[in-house]
């Protein structure tokens, strides 16, 4: 069984609070990026399922840090395992990676809420969306979004949700993807949390032309400041015709939504890659 994790970009981002417990608060819309037809976008990971004698994963595409048993997609599959003993078979996972790690885009919480999916529908276990979130939430704060997979204002770490109102299909998306890894906590480090100063639960009311200057990405000056080249491409997707551009998450892609077809050419003086949404 195959199944094609997707992304995901933040509408606005705002760091409100810093917890007790060492987290943070948060403010966002999430919004998955999913393309019509899995072959028509390449911005996506591939994930299989195969029945074997003996558990395994295996890893090809972009290399991933960490060994396999920190891998979310194994995470997924030893939680369903220990909550449904007997009924979680033995078998051959492989992911091939292609959505890049610290960019902010929820590769890795994708490919674990995918796994539970996945399980769910091979070994028939019947969970529903809100059963699957609680596991899924068991793997990261982020990991439930990628179970409903539909725009979701998130507050808390991002893990209390509510269903957005948006639909960005008449926009074409493009995604800059450069090789600058921005790690997620130092990203947090760097944040002095303040009250949100546009309130993100009416995003929708909100015409994407007037986004600009209305809504931002917290984490935008402080790893603009240590990244110049990432402040650099947003200013090219604007300069070229983006109606609204932003950072996504912690880092470092950088997305533009344009009128439908539309496209601007990046130069950078780093390695990057540009995935299209039409």
């Amino acid at each position: 069984m195959l199944c094609f994790p997707n992304c995901k970009i933040n509408l606005g981002l705002y760091v409100t609070r810093k917890r007790e417990d060492g987290y943070h608060d948060i403010e966002t819309v999430f919004y998955p990026v999913v393309p019509a037809v899995a072959t028509d976008f390449g911005l996506y990971d591939v994930l299989e399922i195969v029945p074997a004698d003996v558990a395994s994963l295996h890893l090809s595409g972009l290399a991933v840090a960490g060994n396999n048993e920190s891998n979310l997609v194994w995470k997924a599959y030893r939680l369903l395992q220990q909550h449904f003993p007997g009924i979680v078979p033995e078998l051959s996972i492989f992911l091939h990676k292609v959505i890049p790690m610290g960019a902010g885009l929820g590769g890795g919480s994708a490919n674990g809420a995918f796994m539970l999916r996945l399980l769910n529908d091979y070994c028939k276990l019947g969970l529903s969306d809100t059963g699957l979130a609680g596991f899924a939430l068991q793997l990261g704060s982020d990991c439930p979004f990628f179970i409903y997979n539909t725009p979701q204002f998130a507050i808390g770490r991002g893990e209390q949700m509510t269903a957005a109102e948006l639909d960005l299909s008449a926009y074409s998306i493009q995604l800059i993807c450069p090789q600058v890894h921005v790690s997620t906590s130092t990203a947090f480090q760097m944040i002095k949390p303040q009250s949100a100063p546009f309130d993100l639960r009416l995003l929708h009311t909100l015409p994407v032309d007037k986004w600009r200057g209305t809504i931002s990405n917290d984490f935008e000056a402080p790893v603009f400041q240590q990244h110049p080249v990432l402040a650099q491409i947003k200013e090219q997707l604007y300069d070229q015709g983006a109606i609204y551009a932003s950072m996504s998450g912690s880092g470092s892609a950088i997305y533009g939504i344009f009128a439908r077809s539309q496209r601007a050419r990046i130069t950078a003086n780093v390695p990057f890659e540009v995935f299209y949404i039409p």
